[in-house]
């Protein structure tokens, strides 16, 4: 834990989103120092809480009925349970969205209205409230209506028509990615532009309405391979782990399993040639250039297998590692966590937590934001359902008497 003071300290943020992709955006800003309140259905909460297994597990080693997802994109916040459902739990939303700078929301287009707690009427009573929305298809559109989840998008955009290996070849077909990509990423722009906001608010003095959408996301995150459709009109197809426009860049077996190269240069394909033992292939015109690589990737790659099978993945890496060659092992997760550098860089971060749950610690990953003067804090583990209610709605003004009614009357 750091005692330098956080990049948005003083920034407080009512967070009505659940599962991942407005979760995964406020963890962000509470990482950051943002003072985050994630606001629950009271004796439910957020449903990735029960999408389990895996759980967590309790001080004995125990399974509770925890899940391990829900930890993963709510450390650093509070959690707050009120019924927005009812009218006492619209006010008191609407008093803390009042006090706030930022909320996000991730409720189908129009859902938060009926409750007095769309854009228009919490920008109403506080114009400087920085609100953004997540939905799956936009606040515009014939889609507008629907809902969207990650599977869905990731099918819609043409994600799944370039991840996986050919048709024709065994397993080919489409598929998803190995997380919910597109839930991620619209987690990543959309805390980018709260943060645009936030610059545009010192200048102005006015907050705005962000509306963020997993299909506008979905698109944007196909890359080369959307900018290689719009410029030559023919749709990329599944390749399986080599690159349209590189080679060889790909998986390769070994004698003991498989290793990937990452060759993106010509000065890199001479020293991997020298080093393994066939400097003519640099120097043979159909491997003379990227392009003629890509060309030719049907000649050059059985050769490469065939040398690569000699060798096990630790020599090749041994081999090339001090040659600026990009080689690497490919690991599961359990190996990417034991790895030296992985290890090294402190990517396993473990918070204590005392909410009588029994659970005495959560671990997960650490921020990758490495900033020098305001680096991430460790604040909170992932809380327990409601476990900061009294104390955040007193800092909110609410005072024991008010509480006391609101809990008897089922609101928190």
């Amino acid at each position: 834990m750091s005692n330098k003071p956080a990049a948005l300290d003083g920034i407080k943020v009512l967070d009505l989103s659940r599962v991942l992709a407005g979760p995964w955006c406020t963890q962000i800003l509470a990482d950051l120092g943002a003072d985050v309140v994630k606001i629950e259905r009271p004796g439910v909460g957020d449903d990735t809480r029960t999408w389990g297994p895996p759980f967590i597990k309790d001080a004995d080693g125990n399974d509770t009925d925890q899940a391990s997802y829900f930890t993963a994109c709510n450390r650093n916040k509070r959690s707050v349970t009120v019924d927005m459902a009812t009218a006492d739990g619209q006010a008191l939303l609407k008093q803390m969205a009042a006090q706030s700078d930022i909320v996000v929301e991730n409720f189908k287009t129009g859902g938060l209205k009926q409750y007095g707690l769309d854009h228009e009427s919490l920008r109403a009573a506080n114009p400087r409230l920085i609100y953004c929305s997540v939905t799956g298809f936009g606040h515009d559109g014939p889609y507008a209506e629907r809902a969207g989840y990650d599977l869905m998008i990731q099918a819609m955009t043409g994600m799944m028509s370039i991840t996986g290996r050919p048709d024709g070849e065994p397993g080919g077909g489409p598929l998803r990615v190995g997380v919910a990509l597109t839930d991620l990423f619209t987690g990543v722009y959309a805390s980018t532009a709260i943060l645009a906001a936030l610059q545009v608010r010192d200048r102005t003095g006015e907050g705005q309405h962000i509306d963020m959408a997993l299909l506008d996301v979905g698109m944007a995150i196909l890359a080369n391979q959307a900018s290689a459709f719009l410029n030559t009109g023919k749709a990329p197809e599944r390749q399986g782990n080599t690159h349209p426009s590189l080679a060889p860049y790909q998986d390769f077996p070994t004698l003991d399993g498989s290793m990937l190269l990452a060759i993106g240069n010509n000065g890199q394909f001479a020293r991997f040639c020298e080093a393994a033992g066939h400097p003519e292939w640099a120097a043979d015109a159909r491997f003379a250039s990227n392009t003629l690589r890509v060309k030719h990737r049907g000649v050059l790659i059985p050769m490469m297998e065939e040398l690569t099978r000699t060798r096990t993945t630790a020599d090749w890496v041994t081999l090339l590692e001090d040659k600026a060659v990009p080689c690497g092992p490919i690991n599961d997760i359990a190996q990417a966590f034991g790895d030296a550098q992985v290890r090294s860089r402190g990517l396993a971060i473990t918070l204590p937590r005392d909410a009588g749950d029994g659970i005495r610690s959560i671990t997960g990953v650490a921020s990758p934001l490495r900033l020098t003067a305001t680096p991430p804090v460790l604040r909170h583990a992932p809380p327990a359902l409601g476990q900061h209610t009294r104390e955040v709605l007193a800092e909110f003004g609410i005072d024991a008497a008010r509480f006391d009614a609101l809990r008897s009357a089922g609101v928190v």
